[in-house]
């Protein structure tokens, strides 16, 4: 019998079995699409490298990848093993030579890495983009470690394809405590004093120290082992985006990239190998439909950590 869960455990957990009905939702995909409309707000089950040679070339605008790491991992589908530096690089050439010819002249790519992952993916990205920068979070957790640092940060790198790419600054503004405020004129000086307290909206760095990964009593939650947060996502989305254009992750996990992406108004496509994270995905759309808050973005703004909702 399966232990209960606490009150405030919100994690959602449904099974393969419990979950048919949100798997039926599903497409799969054997031939080649011709429009790419035939397939927006979907989630494809299957294999990735299966499935991106029959997708429309120039048909997303925003990529958002996040592969396994070279890291021996168990997922549901099975256990990605670390392989060696070489062998890795093979095999990140290999999604992003199929991924290439669909993201449109302009468009953006995120990728996610470790520290490792990160020395081999950024050569090869250079290889088919043009690299942009490098955004550094932090995880807030980690294992310890006896003999080495405590890995608590994660890389993204920012690569588009080509110049006239979209990057809209203001909607990704970082909302900060003013703890010494200056005035001029008895005035706030470039802050704002209102019921939201003492403020200041910042331009955003590379490096992100407001991101909580998702725990048990967080409603996006979900037993998936490498789970991104979706105020993470959301950075990436508002940033390189517009409302209405296609956000596509061919890696989609627990549809992390999805979810955010129907939060915010755009429009999404994931591919996923495991049904069981499919049935994740699928409801915690379903879930969007009546729950659009994304915990750390309110009103337009994103707030530290632990501030604001």
């Amino acid at each position: 019998m399966p232990k209960a869960k606490a009150p405030n455990n919100r994690t959602i957990d449904t099974s393969l079995e419990q979950g048919g009905d949100y798997l039926s939702r599903c497409r799969q995909v054997s031939l080649p699409v011709q429009d790419i409309s035939q397939m927006e707000n979907s989630i494809i089950w299957g294999d990735t490298f299966n499935t991106l040679p029959l997708l429309p070339p120039e048909s997303v605008d925003l990529m958002i990848v996040d592969p396994p790491y070279n890291l021996t991992k168990q997922y549901d589908s099975g256990t990605f093993n670390r392989r060696k530096e070489e062998e890795y690089q093979k095999y990140t050439r290999s999604w992003m030579e199929l991924a290439v010819p669909l993201l449109k002249t302009g468009g953006t790519i995120y990728v996610c890495c470790d520290w490792k992952s990160s020395l081999v993916i950024a050569p090869v990205l250079r290889e088919f983009f043009t690299l942009r920068n490098r955004i550094t979070w932090q995880r807030e957790k980690g294992r310890g470690a006896q003999a080495n640092w405590k890995n608590g940060m994660e890389d993204i790198w920012f690569a588009t394809k080509g110049d006239g790419y979209t990057f809209c600054l203001d909607q990704v503004k970082l909302r900060r405590k003013v703890m010494a405020p200056y005035r001029a004129g008895g005035k706030p000086k470039d802050w704002v004093e209102d019921e939201e307290g003492n403020y200041r909206d910042t331009c955003p760095s590379n490096f992100w120290d407001d991101i909580t990964v998702p725990f048990w009593s967080m409603p996006e939650n979900t037993p998936h082992p490498t789970q991104k947060p979706e105020k993470l996502m959301a950075k990436l989305i508002l940033a390189s985006s517009r409302p209405g254009e296609l956000v596509f992750d061919p890696f989609l996990g627990s549809g992390t990239t999805a979810v955010t992406a129907k939060k915010l108004g755009r429009k999404y496509l994931g591919i996923e190998a495991s049904g069981q994270y499919c049935v994740w995905a699928q409801q915690r759309l379903e879930m969007a439909e009546t729950q659009k808050e994304i915990q750390g973005y309110r009103n337009g703004i994103f707030w530290q950590r632990n501030s604001g909702k």
